[in-house]
């Protein structure tokens, strides 16, 4: 093999690594437009309609803030990993330990969002009409 085969080969290699990691890390990217939170395959009857989750207006939170799955009493989701519905463990009721889901969703929201508020700091909605769209 020739000099410039082998400079040539070394660049193809170096190209093809930097294009897979890129890739990868582009796959496990979070998700940078509203998120349509309905939850439809477990609410059969909608109090509300669905809320619209600016995910890119939360990147100053840990992941694992919201993101979860629990072993042992200890959250052992990491990020990267696949991100599951709520709906996936939270039902329509409670099971055991596991809250019904949307005593879930509440929780997360409004305990974050009344605790920035009572911090001073910016913050979103905490009632019903600011997070529910207007159900259609």
């Amino acid at each position: 093999m020739q000099i410039r085969e082998k400079i040539a080969f070394c660049l193809l290699v170096v190209f093809s690594a930097t294009l897979m990691v890129g890739l990868a890390f582009a796959a496990n990217k979070a998700p940078e437009g509203d998120i349509s939170i309905h939850s439809g395959d477990v609410f059969k009857n909608f109090k509300q309609g669905p809320v619209l989750f600016p995910h890119a207006k939360h990147k100053a939170l840990k992941c694992t803030d919201c993101h979860h799955e629990y072993k042992d009493g200890k959250n052992v989701w990491q990020e990267g990993q696949e991100v599951k519905k709520c709906a996936t463990c939270h039902k329509l009721e409670a099971d055991g330990k596991i809250v019904k889901l949307e005593k879930a969703y509440h929780d997360k929201c409004q305990t974050c969002h009344k605790k920035f508020k009572n911090e001073n700091k910016p913050t979103g909605p905490v009632t019903c009409a600011k997070c529910h769209q207007k159900k259609k």
